[in-house]
């Protein structure tokens, strides 16, 4: 099994790389990925994943 890293981005996603399943709340597999961008802000239209509404939206890090 690969490392896992979670890094936030700044003002923008968490960039998760390594083998990884994220699972929705039901059980459910939604991916299995080596990379994925996950949303920060709570804007994103395809949450769990971001969308770029960060950008739109201008959040950033001190408005966490």
């Amino acid at each position: 099994m690969s490392e896992v890293k979670i890094i936030p981005t700044t003002d923008g996603p968490l960039e998760v790389d390594g083998d990884v399943r994220i699972v929705a709340p039901d059980g459910t597999v939604i991916r299995e990925t080596s990379k994925a961008y996950l949303c920060r802000c709570g804007h994103s239209k395809s949450k769990p994943f971001c969308d770029g509404s960060h950008k739109r939206e201008g959040w950033t890090e001190a408005s966490e």
